[in-house]
């Protein structure tokens, strides 16, 4: 046999065995995708039944949509959803068209002074103070916010503090070696417990 023909041959075997490796790995990796997805799933369906038992009054879309942006921006941003979950009970006890006596808004009771700044950053358009009353766009702003806290402070106790209070009163509070009031960390770090014991790990 000719060298040429045997290099030839040799470059159709190795194409062959690369295109049944690629081929294999484009197989694993979408297994692996559809696995992810279906324990997706079955995670956004148990933060379904989760908010029907704390007597959430919405439909099974609304909530839905929730659990699954709840989910969804908890995962971009590194952050426990189940931590998140335990905000918005404690914020809002879920109800979206909550405003409360200072003007924070939403699920997350977040204030538009705070949310207009940040709500480009968090893929959100800004169309006023409105736009906190829409649960996705409330969710993306709220976990964003969480996530800036957590990153800023680097810990949960102090990242609470500053999302109750305002990080800058936070801050000034700790120069000032004055400790924070802990009502609000305790009650939030005290549902995330027990949401914890119900829901599974992200």
């Amino acid at each position: 046999m000719k060298i040429r023909q045997k290099i030839i041959l040799a470059s159709l075997g190795i194409g062959a065995m690369l295109f049944v490796f690629t081929y294999s790995e484009m197989d694993s990796n979408h297994l692996r995708f559809q696995k992810e997805h279906t324990r997706q799933d079955k995670i956004i369906k148990k933060i379904v039944d989760f908010m029907k038992e704390e007597g959430v009054n919405s439909t099974d879309e609304e909530l839905t949509h929730i659990a699954r942006i709840i989910y969804k921006a908890s995962r971009m941003h590194n952050v426990d959803y189940r931590l998140m979950l335990a905000i918005v009970k404690v914020e809002s006890n879920f109800k979206h068209n909550v405003v409360s006596p200072k003007g924070a808004r939403g699920l997350f009771q977040v204030k538009p002074s705070l949310a207009k700044y940040i709500a480009r950053d968090a893929g959100v358009h800004w169309k006023g103070d409105h736009t906190l009353d829409e649960p996705e766009k409330n969710i993306k702003i709220g976990v964003y916010f969480f996530s800036l806290l957590l990153e800023d402070f680097d810990n949960l106790n102090l990242a609470l503090h500053a999302y109750n209070m305002g990080p800058t009163k936070l801050k000034k509070m700790l120069s000032e070696n004055t400790r924070p009031n802990r009502n609000f960390s305790n009650l939030v770090l005290k549902e995330y417990r027990r949401i914890a014991s119900i829901l599974p790990q992200p």
